[in-house]
């Protein structure tokens, strides 16, 4: 079964073939997408494809609508569109990946999956907010969590590396965007982002949780509109507000090469947010078993598994550090990095939300699963 995976990001597409056995048999990436004048690019790719038997679309927000993938039919569209305010970045530029393929493709059935349906059964303890009971129940207030089809998949490459089922694992999915999940047993049981996606990590324009009280004050007293802040919030902050630049880690790390005074404050702050919330993950859980690093700096930023591990031995975690420098660039593979002897397992995963998706749409759509092939084992 042949599946077009549609991922669309908040600045960015990118589109998928893949065969049964889940090998990309054609792709485009688009660097810049709004759903406006590129969507010709993305026809005339669509159109010279061969066989398409589904499509499979990411959706960041499914709200309490959408606890799982669904099929894209009736009023699902708009439903889903109506999310946006939400997730302001990504949700409207996911809907305008649904309306290009769906004009070139009109005939194949297509499914949408949702980054926070690997977190639709978070403990209630750690999805709801400490608010008025009737607010949360009137308007749907809780913790959703985000970028659940990245850590479905990291945290199944975990299992397989483990050979086993019941493992407590951290995945770390760390990018312009970022976020840590608690995989206990494969099932989410904690996460950091919540109702949207600014809440947790320190991210590239994002900060991350911020004292509510202090946003009230920067409303209240500094001037700040509701617009101006939202705005700050999304796209001005981050990393990006902390040393002036665009929230870039590769310029941040080389700016702390370099001794940049802002560049060393950035990547400190980011990296002890970073290790503060792998341990209260690993709490969630009672402990560790594994250690997954994916996305883009995940992958490719051998220093922040460094400085994230450096504070977490008292987990049991430390890397090789030979095995953790060879692991950058732009052709990475799954790899383990562990240190000899210690008592929990470091991996970096390629990212790969494309195969999450087709697994899904496969699922759905009752067309059976592809295997994939068993990670290496250093430990063998």
């Amino acid at each position: 079964m042949n599946v077009l995976v549609v991922n669309a990001g908040s600045s960015s597409l990118k589109v998928r073939l893949l065969d049964d056995a889940d090998d990309v048999v054609a792709a485009l990436d688009l660097g810049r997408w709004s759903g406006g004048r590129e969507t010709d690019e993305l026809e005339r790719f669509v159109s010279g494809l061969g066989t398409v038997d589904a499509v499979g679309h990411r959706v960041v927000h499914g709200g309490s609508e959408f606890p799982g993938p669904v099929r894209l039919a009736g009023d699902v569209r708009g439903r889903i569109a109506a999310l946006a305010e939400l997730a302001p970045l990504h949700q409207p530029r996911g809907v305008a990946g649904i309306d290009a393929i769906t004009a070139v493709l009109p005939d194949v059935a297509a499914v949408a999956c949702f980054d926070t349906s690997f977190h639709r059964d978070l403990p209630a303890a750690a999805a709801t907010y400490a608010l008025p009971r009737d607010w949360n129940e009137r308007w749907g207030l809780r913790r959703y969590g985000f970028h659940g089809l990245s850590h479905a998949y990291a945290a199944g490459r975990a299992a397989e590396f483990l050979r086993r089922g019941d493992a407590r694992v951290v995945t770390c999915h760390l990018g312009a965007g970022a976020s840590l999940a608690a995989v206990l047993a494969g099932r989410s049981v904690d996460t950091t982002m919540g109702f949207t996606p600014l809440e947790g990590l320190v991210m590239a324009t994002r900060p991350g949780s911020v004292d509510p009280g202090l946003l009230l004050w920067l409303l209240r007293h500094g001037g700040m509109s509701v617009a101006s802040l939202g705005d700050a919030l999304e796209h001005e902050s981050g990393l990006a507000g902390l040393t002036g630049g665009d929230g870039d880690l590769r310029e941040v790390r080389q700016g702390v090469e370099t001794g940049d005074e802002r560049a060393v404050r950035a990547f400190d702050v980011y990296t002890h947010r970073l290790r503060r919330e792998i341990a209260g993950m690993a709490a969630a859980m009672d402990g560790l078993d594994a250690l997954v690093f994916t996305g883009g700096v995940g992958e490719h930023q051998p220093p922040v598994r460094t400085a994230a591990a450096a504070g977490l031995g008292f987990l049991g975690v430390r890397l090789d550090e030979d095995a953790n420098r060879a692991v950058a660039g732009d052709q990475v593979t799954d790899t383990e990095i562990t240190a000899g002897g210690a008592a929990v397992r470091t991996f970096v995963v390629t990212a790969r939300e494309d195969r999450e998706i087709a697994r899904q749409v496969r699922e759905l759509l009752g067309r059976g699963r592809s295997g994939r092939e068993r990670p290496r084992d250093r430990r063998q």
